[in-house]
Formats: structure tokens, sequence, C-alpha cells
């Protein structure tokens, strides 16, 4: 076992002595050593019922003769970082808790891992970490939040930022948006549509790294204890039988969680999150395969913001073994796979029917016969950018506009508020990239404001930045290569006709390749937004969108001078 290094002999005597010191008995460290990685914190909604989750997972380790040892991973609510500069290091957070989880396992010999993300960039960064230290691992998420009633309907924290644009609008009083306020995110739990926490999360699980029901069963749910309980005996077998992160997502398992995404009409920030995991699990994931995957794919699931329906509803509805299921009617689902339950993908979705098909449609009656994520590209984003499509409203599937340019999200949010964005017209928010931002914010406050202005339906938002899952309508994000390297959104002009046509898979601006021309040798770069801390380290190493927003060494980093 790998916590022999730290337990077994004479030369261990000294590290024996600090377990005695943490009060370990001589009984508990002769079994296998579990780390528990806790998201635990009192500022995070999907994180502050983890503790419970932890004493569930400690003990079903415990059953099952481990010896379980707690560490913590750090979180970032995405709706609290929303708007401001917190949101920067959202998605930066990602490679710190990737970063720091390799650094506790590595450093203490753990036998192996069970991970209690819940939001957010904790499940792809856990998911990163798993990948790059390869020990048997299996995760037990927090589970999602209920959806809030406000006047006899279902409501979520998208709902919350829509209204606020309804205020500005004056179509809502600050007396119904004070009812939205207090109800709209009634319990525990990531929020409760199908945002980028519940996506990844669905995911974890069809990748086959959490048991069923990681994905949905509800954070207030006992059941979601008893399945802590299970993922910490699990572990248990994994480290007997030796089965790692990287026996588990194989190339097929990412396909199969590419068809999920696009059948579930998860957030678009998979697209970022799903080929850093894959980089990290040695495999390049090229997201030119997901428009060859949607074509073939049909999207079963309208979750809010696509729809009105929740988590809960799909949860009700059989949950992502039942959509797994409904997809292998048509023979898309790899299922030759092992997953943590220690059985094939196959023998997990066997039997999952579904439920109700108003939450799952059946393969006979699809929302789309194409899935819920589209890669566009052309001579606005040569390098791909990607927008939810199952949020589009049939209108806005083919649109052209003016641009309207603006390079940073909140010029563009008082434009928007203070009625200077008019329908037809194409926001572009530029020099929000990962290395431009630094830190690829969120634009969920425009895209909320023009939903809440009424605009949704004849307004289209462009940027480099990305969007919340909660985001809907015609959003277009991770544009590539980003205005801070100089990318061709850097050359937009206000006023610039922007085509878009989504279901062909194209954004092009109306501009001749000689003016192009023209204004890339006018074009110097941005002085860095952010120069000292952590985002200047990260703005130097990240990569663009399409690449998932890796982190990456310089070529020539690392040399001395005279190499150099």
């Amino acid at each position: 076992m790998r916590s022999d290094s730290v337990m077994i002999g004479a030369q261990q005597a000294p590290h024996r002595s600090l377990f005695n010191a943490l009060g370990y008995t001589e009984e508990e460290r002769r079994r296998p050593m579990i780390g528990i990685v806790s998201s635990y914190n009192e500022i995070v909604p999907g994180h502050i019922n983890l503790d419970k989750i932890v004493d569930a997972v400690r003990i079903g380790v415990a059953m099952a003769g481990g010896m379980p040892v707690v560490f913590p991973a750090i979180a970032v609510c995405d709706g609290i970082a929303m708007g401001h500069i917190g949101m920067k290091y959202s998605l930066a957070t990602r490679d710190l808790i990737a970063d720091s989880t390799e650094c506790m396992a590595m450093a203490h010999g753990f036998d192996g891992l069970v991970m209690i993300p819940n939001c957010d960039k904790n499940v792809p960064g856990l998911l990163m970490a798993a990948a790059r230290v390869n020990i048997p691992t299996i995760f037990v998420s927090g589970g999602p939040m209920l959806a809030g009633r406000v006047k006899g309907e279902k409501r979520s924290l998208s709902s919350m930022f829509e209204a606020v644009g309804s205020v500005a609008a004056g179509t809502m009083t600050m007396e119904e948006l004070s009812e939205f306020e207090e109800k709209v995110c009634p319990t525990c739990g990531s929020c409760s549509g199908m945002y980028t926490a519940n996506s990844m999360n669905c995911l974890t699980e069809v990748l086959g790294m959490g048991l069923k029901g990681n994905g949905t069963i509800p954070a207030v749910y006992s059941e979601r204890v008893r399945l802590a309980k299970h993922a910490g005996m699990k572990i248990m077998e994994l480290v007997e039988k030796d089965i790692k992160p990287r026996d588990i997502m194989t190339e097929k398992a990412f396909i199969n969680a590419l068809r999920m995404d696009m059948a579930l009409g998860c957030s678009t920030n998979s697209m970022l999150h799903l080929p850093a995991i894959a980089h990290e699990a040695g495999i390049e994931l090229n997201l030119d395969v997901a428009n060859e995957l949607s074509a073939e794919t049909p999207n079963l699931c309208h979750l809010a913001p696509a729809g009105h329906t929740y988590m809960e509803d799909l949860n009700e509805a059989g949950g992502i073994y039942a959509v797994m299921n409904e997809l292998d009617k048509k023979g898309l689902i790899h299922k030759d796979l092992i997953t943590v339950s220690g059985k094939m993908v196959g023998e997990n979705i066997k039997g999952c029917i579904n439920r109700n098909p108003e939450v799952i449609r059946p393969l006979e009656n699809p929302y789309s016969e194409t899935g819920g994520i589209a890669v566009l590209r052309g001579n606005l984003a040569p390098d791909s950018c990607v927008v939810k499509r199952s949020a589009v409203v049939p209108e806005m599937m083919v649109h052209e506009g003016p641009a309207r340019v603006f390079d940073c999200e909140e010029d563009a949010i008082a434009a928007i508020k203070g009625g200077k964005i008019v329908a037809g017209d194409v926001v572009v928010i530029r020099y929000e990239g990962p290395n431009g931002g630094p830190g690829m914010r969120e634009m969920l406050n425009p895209t909320s404001a023009i939903a809440g202005m009424g605009l949704g339906a004849s307004v289209a938002l462009i940027t480099d930045g990305r969007f919340s899952g909660a985001s809907r309508g015609a959003s277009i994000g991770h544009v590539s290569p980003e205005a801070a390297v100089g990318g061709p959104i850097a050359l937009v002009h206000e006023g610039d006709i922007i085509s878009i046509n989504i279901p062909a898979n194209t954004i092009d601006m109306k501009v001749s390749e000689e003016e192009l021309e023209k204004r890339r040798a006018e074009w110097k770069p941005r002085e860095p937004k952010v120069t000292t801390g952590y985002l200047s380290r990260y703005r130097e190493l990240v990569t663009s969108g399409n690449r998932g927003a890796i982190l990456e060494v310089p070529a020539g980093a690392g040399k001395n001078r005279e190499e150099k």
C-alpha cells in the first residue's frame, strides 16, 4: 500500500509518532489510509452541508475497514462572486484546487481518496486532481438545492438575476423583487437548475467517477447521506481492486460525457472543464468532435434555465442513468467501461427507466434531434466559440445585427440597463478572456439584464469570457483566440454587422479581409488589468478557452538567461 511509506518500518517511526499526536491508534494505522477531500465552508450554499456528507463518508470508510483522514479544498461561490472582481478568481480556483489536492495526496501517502465537492470549479478541479494523482478515487457531491416557489411557480437563481433586469425595465416592483429574494434559494445545495455545478456533478456520474444519484439526489434528502456512506464503503473495494481514475476516465468515457452533455443541455462551462479533465488523464479532447456528436445526439432535457423543470424533477424521473438508458436505445452509449461501482456502465444503467417523459423526453419526441451545445467557427472565432443551443429561442438561432462593442462587462451592463441596447443588436464584450480578464469572468449579469429587459428574443451577446449555466438566450462565449492576444474579436468596430447561424455552426463579422488586415496592423496589446498576486501568475500560464483554459508553462520558461 502507498501508506506503507509513512506507516511501516523503523525508518517510519518518526512518522508514526506524528500519527500518534493526531490521535490515531495502532489498529487504525494498520488499515488503508483514505483521504477525504472536503470542500466544506460557510460561504457557498452548496457546501454548507458538506460536513454531514463528510461524517457519512467517514462512517462508510470505517465500516469497510479503512482509516479516514479529512483535509480541505477551497471553493468560491460563483453567485456571490458574480459581477465584481470576485468573478476573476472563480475559474482560476480550479487549478488551485487541483494543485493543492495533488500536494496533499502525494505528500501523505494516501491509499485512496473520496472527493466531496459540489459547486462550479470544485468538481472539475478535483476531477483534474484525481486524473493527475491516479490513485483509487470516488466522488460524492453535496447535491442540488430544491427549487424555490414564487406565486406557485418553481423558481431558481437565474430567475433572481433576471428579476433585477425586470426592475430596471420597470416591469417588476421592488416588493416583487424582495419576494424573489426570499424564496428562490430555499435550501442548501448547488443551485437548482442545470447550471455548471449540477452539470459537472451529473457528468461525474456519466464518467463513472460517482455512484448512481451523485448528480441529482437533492442535498436535503437523507438518501444523499446514505449515498455518502456507500461511497465511503465503495472506496475500500476500489483500493482492494486497484481501480484507478485513469482506468475509468478513458476516451470512451469522455465521449459518453459529451453525448450526455448534449442530451441534458448542460452549461457551456462543461466545454471548458471536460477538455481540462481529459488533458490531466492524458487525453486530448478536441472540441470539433462536439458538433459531430451533437448531430446524432438528441436533446432530451430542458431544465432551468432552458425550461421549467429542475434537478429534483430529473431525480424523480430516474436521474442520469435513465437518460443514459434512453440514449442507449439508439446505441449512443459506450457500455463496456468500468465505473466506481465496480460494474460496467451497461450493468449500471440496465433497467433504469424513464419515469416522466415530460422531464426526460423519449427518443421519439426529443426537444431537438441535435444536442444542447453547439461549437461555432468563423472569422470572428477561428478557433471556436460555444453556445448553449437548447437555451436559445427559435427566432435567435439565425441572427444578424450591428455590433455594440464593450471592453469590459461593467460598461455593457450600464448600457443594457440604461436602455441603450435595442432589438437586433449584438452585444460584444471583450478583453474578458482567460488572459485578458484575467480569469474569464461569467457574464450572468448582462445576459440576465437582457432577458429581464425583454430583449432575450432579439439581442445576442458574444464574449471571449464565459457564461454561467444560469444564462439563457443567444449567449455565445469562449471566443478564441481572445481579444487580449489579438484575436479577431479585438478587431470588431461599433456597428459592424455580426452574422450568427447556430444550425450551421458559424459566426462571422461582415468585414472584408483587407479591412481586417488593416485593423490587425493597427491593433496594440492592452496593458494587463492585474499585475500582482495569483491572478498575475495565472494570466502568464493560462491558455485559450478552446483548450479548456488549461495552464501551460510558456516555451522557454525555466531556462537560464544564457540559454535564452
